[in-house]
């Protein structure tokens, strides 16, 4: 018999809404947090699987940034979209107190508070993307379109 999943906070915000998705457990390796080791380990192709990153802008504070684990944060486009003049990646040391989450555990669902969330525009190109479930080895499974909607996510060009 297959061990039951615990459910997380972001799988049970999703459930209250009413939102369709799929919890898809992996093998985490503490030592490779990477965003294609997760790919790998779900046998899905790099581009579906999204990163979620927090970062802080002069004007906005925090905001957050979920792209394709193949990519990079384009930070001047990022502060463009965001109404800042510069953003930066948060220190790593700060990411569970503003948050609730752990490094290659950050989910764009459920922070302790809701905070501007920007997605790559190739999220809306497939019919379901993977972001973190909230714990390591944990992932989401969801149509974009249903995620972007629910954490009141802006669509743009804001990695490369």
């Amino acid at each position: 018999m297959a061990k039951k999943l615990e459910k997380t906070n972001a799988a049970r915000l999703l459930d209250k809404a009413g939102i369709a998705y799929n919890l898809i457990p992996y093998e985490f390796d503490e030592n490779d947090l990477a965003a294609q080791h997760v790919a790998d380990s779900l046998g899905q192709d790099i581009a579906q699987v999204f990163k979620t990153l927090v970062l802080h802008g002069d004007k906005t504070g925090y905001i957050v940034c979920v792209i394709p684990g193949n990519m990079e944060v384009d930070l001047k486009a990022l502060a463009r979209v965001s109404g800042n003049k510069k953003v930066e990646m948060i220190p790593m040391k700060d990411l569970l107190q503003v948050t609730g989450y752990i490094r290659g555990g950050c989910s764009p669902i459920g922070m302790k508070k809701r905070f501007p969330t920007y997605f790559h525009s190739t999220a809306t190109g497939h019919s379901k993307i993977y972001v973190s479930a909230g714990v390591r080895g944990l992932q989401i499974e969801i149509a974009p379109d249903d995620l972007i909607g629910f954490v009141q996510g802006t669509v743009s060009d804001v990695a490369s």
